[in-house]
């Protein structure tokens, strides 16, 4: 079966996601969870924002997404002055005095390739024109609002299914890790290998319905694996071989 899916990189010089079990000290994923990539491409070709409408439209049934580090995961703390507006009224922010210091988790001039594909063919078409034109109808983030990024259209390609033939494949992108078996991962001594639950799917009153686990290599190898299902190749020169986040 053949597909097209829009590929293109983001970056930023810092990236905050936070995760959803820290509290005083906020700790970020070494990578966007799906969630925060709808947020980005909806951010990019301007779904409506209110009342979270943008996410209808990124449901698993509707919208693919695969994600690829192209930079090494490193992290840094920053801490940041938070002012008290709980019991704040009126205009005059500024005239705040109360302030708490909190000790931030960032991702590092982070850079990821994104692999897009949408059942809509008019949110795909929209997606690609503003991608092609450098275009964005709101400023796109890496996490939080001050993270911004950039965003370069790498192309759109066809891409193949291909099912695992039983031996060890190279891919591109992160991992589910319910895509291999136990054994099925070839670990190399100079590879750094992690995993990490993420949420998936989000409704409109952002509750997440849908965890996931993943394997990721921290500076961006493609893993040796072999896979219980399908996996995806790019029919191009730029020969990458990935699977969807789902």
């Amino acid at each position: 079966m053949e597909k097209k899916v829009l590929i293109f990189d983001v970056w930023g010089n810092y990236a905050h996601f936070r995760r959803f079990y820290t509290t005083t000290s906020p700790l970020t994923f070494p990578f966007p969870p799906r969630t925060a990539l709808c947020g980005l491409i909806g951010a990019i070709t301007g779904l409506e924002k209110e009342n979270n409408e943008y996410l209808k439209h990124f449901a698993l049934s509707e919208a693919s997404i695969g994600l690829r580090l192209l930079n090494p995961v490193k992290k840094m703390m920053i801490a940041e002055n938070l002012i008290h507006t709980k019991n704040a009224s009126g205009p005059g922010m500024n005239l705040i005095k109360q302030r708490t210091q909190i000790g931030f988790e960032f991702l590092k001039d982070p850079k990821f390739r994104i692999y897009f594909h949408h059942a809509d063919e008019n949110i795909y078409e929209q997606l690609k024109e503003n991608l092609l034109n450098h275009k964005s109808t709101y400023t796109p983030c890496l996490g939080l609002s001050e993270n911004i990024a950039n965003f370069m259209f790498v192309g759109e390609f066809k891409v193949r299914s291909v099912e695992n033939d039983g031996e060890y494949i190279k891919i591109d992108s992160i991992l589910p890790i319910e895509a291999f078996s136990e054994q099925g991962v070839k670990f190399k001594h100079e590879g750094e290998y992690f995993s990490i639950r993420v949420p998936i799917e989000m409704n409109t009153e952002r509750i997440v319905t849908k965890y996931g686990n993943f394997l990721f290599e921290r500076n961006g190898k493609p893993i040796e694996v072999k896979l219980n299902t399908p996996y995806l190749r790019t029919e191009s020169e730029m020969s990458e071989n990935f699977v969807f986040i789902e």
